[in-house]
This record gives structure tokens, C-alpha cells and sequence, in this order.
């Protein structure tokens, strides 16, 4: 019985390694979580790529926009604008990585956001730069 219980967990286990790829999300699965977030939203009509382009673009709080560290063009290298540390690109076509964790796009949304707007991004407000974010090329 008890090489049974730890066949099983073992299996459990080796089940549990190849079940989580590198990658848990996609950015599409992440845009299709924050619809579902935003549908809850009064008046919600879907995402603008246009208007997710503007908002990245447009200077917010403290003279600020997304696109002050990220650059206007999210396929390119940022750099942090007090610590000028360097950012990889932020367009999911330029860096594979980006928003394929929602924990992570969690994460940096509230904190970026909070820098930039002095507070958190509505839905729709995330769900529109990340449709423009998928529309920029490498």
C-alpha cells in the first residue's frame, strides 16, 4: 500500500511537471481574463487597440506615460526613467515572456499604473493597451 501511495504521488508529481508549460497564459488568454473582468464593468463595449495606443502614449500624473520608460515603440529595449535600469521589450511579437502570467501582469499593472496615474488601471483601461500591445510588430 505504501509503494502504491508513493507510485501515485509520484505520478502526481511528474503529471504536475508537464502540465505547467514555461509559459501558463498567453497574452490572448490574459486579454480574454481581463474581458471577462471588464464585462462587469456598466457600459462595457469590448477593447480599442486605438484608444490602448493613446493611453500608453499620453503623459498622465507627474508628467509620466507608459511609453516614458517603455518608449514609444513597445517592440524596443526600454529603461527606467529614475533608475535607468533596462527594460525588456514590452510587445509580446518582441519578447515572448510578456503577459503569459497573470500573477505577474497583475502585478506590474497595479504598480506601473499607481506610478503613472496615482492609481490602479480600470479594466478597460488594461485590456486596451494590451490590445495594442498585440497589434505592435517586431
Amino acid at each position: 500500500m505504501l509503494r502504491a501511495f508513493f507510485a501515485s504521488g509520484l505520478v502526481v508529481a511528474a503529471v504536475g511537471l508537464t502540465a505547467n508549460p514555461a509559459f501558463a497564459e498567453t497574452p490572448v488568454e490574459v486579454l480574454a481574463a481581463l474581458k471577462a473582468e471588464a464585462s462587469g464593468t456598466p457600459g462595457f463595449q469590448g477593447f480599442s487597440a486605438e484608444h490602448g495606443e493613446s493611453f500608453f502614449k499620453t503623459k498622465h500624473s507627474h508628467n509620466l506615460s507608459c511609453s516614458t520608460c517603455h518608449t514609444d515603440n513597445p517592440a524596443a529595449q526600454g529603461k527606467h526613467s529614475e533608475t535607468d535600469k533596462l527594460i525588456k521589450p514590452l510587445a509580446p511579437a518582441a519578447n515572448e515572456e510578456r503577459f503569459t502570467d497573470m500573477k505577474k501582469v497583475a502585478k506590474w499593472f497595479k504598480r506601473n499604473c499607481n506610478d503613472v496615474l496615482d492609481r490602479e488601471c480600470t479594466p478597460q483601461e488594461k485590456g486596451d493597451v494590451l490590445s495594442y500591445l498585440l497589434t505592435v510588430k517586431k
